[in-house]
């Protein structure tokens, strides 16, 4: 059983490389999403919007979200990055699917939950199989780890 829980499980490199793309693609969206959020991390939701977020709470979105996409581009703290993404997204779904009654897909371009769920299925599915061996954790874990037991 593994004691850290930023060692990253052992993954063939067909795996690796895939998890790697997903990383890159979804990372990036983050930084993105999360750019403005973090210019203005506890007030990025507007006055007058239909809910209302405390500023500690939009602080650690904005967190999640613009730190979140930098960790799963460069591999780095995968699952904490996927624990704080999926936070995040899983109250977005909340929101969207119970708060605002949004349908799963808009077919006319409006609001929906289907974003934020898939975003939020993403977290989940990094969180349980680690990033991969094109990894900066892979690099620094699992080299300690050998390191530690060549020593023993």
């Amino acid at each position: 059983m593994r004691s850290n829980i930023f060692i990253p499980k052992s993954q063939s490199i067909t795996a690796s490389l895939a998890l790697l793309i997903l990383r890159l693609i979804a990372g990036t969206a983050f930084i993105i999403h999360g750019w403005l959020k973090i210019q203005h991390p506890d007030s990025w939701v507007p006055a007058g919007a239909p809910i209302s977020i405390p500023a500690f709470f939009q602080v650690l979105a904005a967190i999640s979200e613009f730190c979140g996409g930098i960790a799963w581009i460069l591999g780095l703290l995968t699952p904490l990055a996927s624990f704080g993404i999926g936070c995040t997204m899983g109250v977005a779904v909340y929101f969207h699917a119970v708060v605002f009654g949004d349908p799963f897909v808009n077919l006319t371009g409006g609001h929906a939950f289907e974003l934020p769920l898939m975003f939020l299925g993403l977290a989940v599915s990094l969180l349980l199989t680690g990033p991969g061996q094109f990894s900066l954790d892979a690099k620094i874990f699992v080299e300690r780890t050998f390191a530690k037991k060549a020593f023993v």
